[in-house]
């Protein structure tokens, strides 16, 4: 968890800098920060909490959703030149089956032709 909100935090800064052309966050950043930051710390899965892309729980205010996916979109492909590290860890989260899933892919109704 711990490693997770580093990655936002590094990624709201990285898009607040872009975005807002300040060195250090802005207001509304904050205020995604803190947001995301509680989210992660009430996660009903704990240490064992997948990527939010995964999660069959969305805990996040649509409001706050879009500008989270907003942060992401910008930040995410420049992750892998910044904070590589971080970014090869969130992208072996990201293929790890979430919590309470089977593990194993529904398979398409066969094709009629």
């Amino acid at each position: 968890m711990e490693r997770e909100l580093k990655t936002v935090g590094i990624m709201i800064d990285m898009y607040c800098r872009h975005s807002h052309g300040l060195d250090q966050r802005c207001g509304d950043c904050e205020e995604l920060f803190e947001y995301a930051a509680q989210r992660y710390l009430r996660c009903p899965f704990g240490k064992d909490k997948p990527v939010c892309a995964k999660c069959r729980i969305h805990c996040y205010h649509p409001q706050m959703r879009d500008k989270i996916r907003a942060v992401m979109k910008f930040s995410g492909p420049r992750m892998i030149f910044f904070h590589s590290i971080l970014a090869v860890r969130h992208l072996i989260a990201t293929r790890q089956e979430p919590p309470g899933s089977t593990g194993t892919k529904k398979s398409a109704p066969p094709h009629n032709t």
